[in-house]
């Protein structure tokens, strides 16, 4: 039997992707070193409701001092964090001396504008290339895991936090128990612990299974976040539903008692159950619309090479590994991969070994078509690929379903 990482009840698998890399390891075109698969399958806790992966991959493959994603480099996600400062700023960080920690800071974007305010923060970052820059901010940074160990070293440093923040990390840490023991050493007694990822009703009313990755362990609803945090001594007292990253949540969860839960946690809840959020066969229809979508894609990308029209990808995104390796999409139909950020050019994408290119080499010449894997910011890159529609070139997305626009 499989276990449930939160409550240790029974998992029940319901959609497995096969062998799967690991989603940021990008290779150099000659390296020769055997590539780490894993078994890419997901299920259900038939206890708690928590959806989760049925394998972990140690942490220290992942999350390293060369982890190439940059919080800071996307103008959107800049803005939601420099907004999100500024919510905690107007609200929570009023009192005298306020501490708020992130935990996986990345490059310090929002803890940046906490800086700049004269905010006592520490952010808690182990991959050691994100950490220094978020250094090179001036933003205060503690290359290590968050754990219960490292929670209590920094309160007995630092004095407890009025905050505890996380975005598009919890939903990384199997090892969720010395989370919340870590929160409850760190966080004061009326302080908040507020994190923001995934939305798993976004991921199944979208068929967004490149969600669906080796750093995604846990997929979060109202229910089983509200389940988990009454099972480590909190509660769920608030939620916000957010339009980056495809659709995410932010939870926020306080001390048992200590808050009064807002009419939006029990409205969001009502909407889950009615949609089946909790339920196998949601689960089992999302399974089949994902074999759909991988097979539509398969077929529109080998009828456009057949034709002669040339197709490259836009967005090296970590979550481009699960749809190219689970629809086996190489070279052959996909010749290269577009990306900004430098650390992933000039190598190769995980396990379907596509040659990462800068972005100049779009419109050298613009193809005819272009298969967006970074579909979360697909306005924000449209607008800035405006030239290559003006040229007669169309994206092709697969999020909900494949199409051409």
């Amino acid at each position: 039997m499989i276990e449930c990482r939160v409550c240790a009840g029974s998992l029940s698998e319901f959609i497995d992707f096969g062998r799967q890399p690991l989603s940021d390891a990008f290779r150099k075109p000659d390296d020769s070193t055997p590539e780490f698969f894993f078994r890419l399958a997901v299920g259900i806790c038939e206890s708690c409701t928590m959806v989760q992966l049925v394998e972990e991959v140690p942490r220290d493959r992942m999350f390293h001092q060369e982890y190439p994603y940059h919080s800071s480099g996307s103008a959107v996600m800049s803005k939601h964090f420099a907004k999100t400062a500024h919510y905690f700023l107007e609200t929570e960080l009023t009192g005298a001396d306020p501490f708020i920690v992130e935990i996986g800071c990345n490059d310090g974007i929002m803890l940046k504008t906490i800086r700049e305010a004269g905010v006592r923060h520490l952010g808690v970052e182990p991959s050691g290339g994100v950490a220094e820059l978020a250094r090179s901010e001036g933003v205060r940074v503690r290359t290590d895991f968050f754990e219960e160990s490292s929670a209590s070293k920094i309160r007995a440093a630092e004095g407890p936090a009025d905050v505890i923040y996380a975005a598009n990390t919890i939903c990384h840490i199997p090892y969720i128990e010395s989370i919340f023991r870590g929160v409850d050493a760190l966080l004061s007694a009326a302080g908040v612990f507020v994190f923001e990822d995934p939305y798993l009703g976004d991921i199944v009313e979208r068929t967004a299974f490149d969600q669906i990755y080796d750093e995604h362990f846990f997929f979060f609803t109202v229910r089983s976040v509200g389940a988990m945090a009454q099972r480590f001594g909190f509660e769920l007292v608030d939620v916000e539903r957010l339009a980056v990253h495809g659709g995410e949540v932010r939870y926020t969860i306080a001390r048992a008692g200590s808050r009064t839960p807002s009419a939006a946690t029990a409205e969001l809840l009502a909407e889950e159950q009615a949609r089946g959020l909790a339920e196998r066969t949601t689960f089992d229809h999302f399974a089949d619309a994902v074999g759909q979508v991988r097979d539509d894609l398969i077929a529109l990308l080998r009828r456009l090479r057949d034709e002669g029209s040339r197709v490259v990808a836009y967005g090296a995104t970590a979550k481009s590994a699960t749809v190219a390796n689970y629809c086996g999409i190489g070279p052959d139909l996909v010749p290269f991969v577009c990306d900004t950020t430098l650390v992933k050019q000039g190598r190769l994408t995980p396990g379907s070994h596509l040659p990462v290119r800068p972005v100049t080499a779009f419109a050298d010449p613009y193809p005819d078509y272009a298969l967006l894997f970074a579909w979360n910011h697909a306005e924000e890159i449209m607008a800035k690929e405006q030239q290559f529609r003006d040229a007669g070139g169309r994206w092709i997305l697969y999020v909900p379903e494949v199409k051409i626009i």
